[in-house]
């Protein structure tokens, strides 16, 4: 552990600011362990479900429900919601414009924090975790397991992929919406899925009548799913310096241009970081998707502490304005 240490991922101040935290699951899961989350089936577990007569010799007298059975004045038993475990599966984006950052930190530096963040927070016993990771152009898929080995080993695994260099053999294969059908397609079982990239896929035209390429594996994804989208940026994404005659390269195509940096340029530069930014957000709520934003240049663990937070408070809304089932 000890080459692991200056990584994000690694951070000890990643369990101090979440140890006290969970991302609350609030859509009802499909599985076959019992654990901490509401399941779709009835079986053991804490939740009530409906109630309905007593059938004797077939239901258990410790489910009946007297207060019911006092008002109808026929036994009644209430069945139980069970329990299951999560499983969850994080979409890691590792193409080579993840490699960039100019900050302190590196955007694949931020990904892989996410992802580790994200099991973190979710991880609960008989929980399990997988992963697809798009890299070279190719959608490489990690077994779902449980466990905190099995955490190490997939983050070592991420850590340790080489750059995706522009131009190689690979690239230009799969790219970001490919991945999110691949993963809505793969993984039909209920539970929570976590997209992080920097979405550069979307075109600055991007709208409702003509959406970006990604919208529809992602509202696949969110209609049986709890899904949340992770943008990781970089500050020079967004705004340039005035630095004058600059060579720049493409880091998806390897093509490389000569510009300068004026302050005409720099403003349509910005504008158009805005517009693409614009039409990300637009494109995410359309979808019904949850946005966290990360940045090379701001502390994202305590961004991602403040988004769970925010995240639990709408959670305790959606548990009060949910319609009790009726007695």
């Amino acid at each position: 552990m000890t080459e692991h240490s200056t990584h994000p991922s690694f951070d000890p101040r990643l369990h101090a600011a979440l140890r006290r935290l969970d991302l609350r699951i609030v859509r009802r899961l499909e599985g076959f362990l019992h654990g901490e989350h509401l399941g779709m089936r009835l079986g053991p577990g804490s939740e009530s479900a409906e109630a309905r007569q007593y059938q004797p010799g077939e239901d258990d007298v410790r489910l009946m429900d007297w207060s019911v059975t006092a008002r109808t004045t026929q036994p009644h038993v209430r069945d139980l919601v069970a329990d299951r475990e999560l499983e969850s599966w994080t979409l890691v984006d590792m193409s080579a414009s993840m490699d960039f950052g100019t900050a302190a930190q590196e955007k694949r530096d931020l990904a892989l924090g996410a992802l580790a963040a994200v099991n973190i927070l979710t991880q609960r016993i008989g929980d399990r975790f997988g992963a697809h990771i798009l890299h070279r152009g190719q959608i490489r898929r990690w077994p779902a397991r449980s466990g905190k080995a099995a955490l190490l080993s997939l983050l070592s695994t991420v850590a340790a992929a080489p750059r995706a260099h522009a131009n190689e053999p690979g690239e230009g294969g799969a790219t970001l919406s490919d991945a999110i059908t691949d993963l809505a397609r793969m993984r039909t079982r209920r539970g929570l899925q976590v997209v992080i990239s920097d979405f550069l896929e979307t075109p600055l035209t991007a709208t409702e009548q003509s959406p970006a390429p990604w919208e529809r594996g992602l509202r696949q994804l969110a209609l049986r799913n709890q899904v949340l989208a992770v943008e990781v940026i970089d500050p020079r994404e967004l705004d340039l310096p005035n630095i004058g005659l600059v060579t720049m390269q493409d880091p998806e195509t390897g093509h490389t241009r000569e510009v300068h940096l004026n302050q005409k340029v720099r403003q349509r530069y910005r504008e158009a970081a805005a517009t693409q930014r614009t039409a990300i957000r637009a494109g995410l709520r359309r979808c019904g998707v949850p946005h966290l934003v990360l940045r090379t240049d701001r502390d994202w663990i305590m961004d991602m502490a403040r988004f769970v937070v925010e995240q639990r408070r709408t959670a305790h809304r959606l548990a009060r304005h949910t319609p009790a089932i009726p007695r």
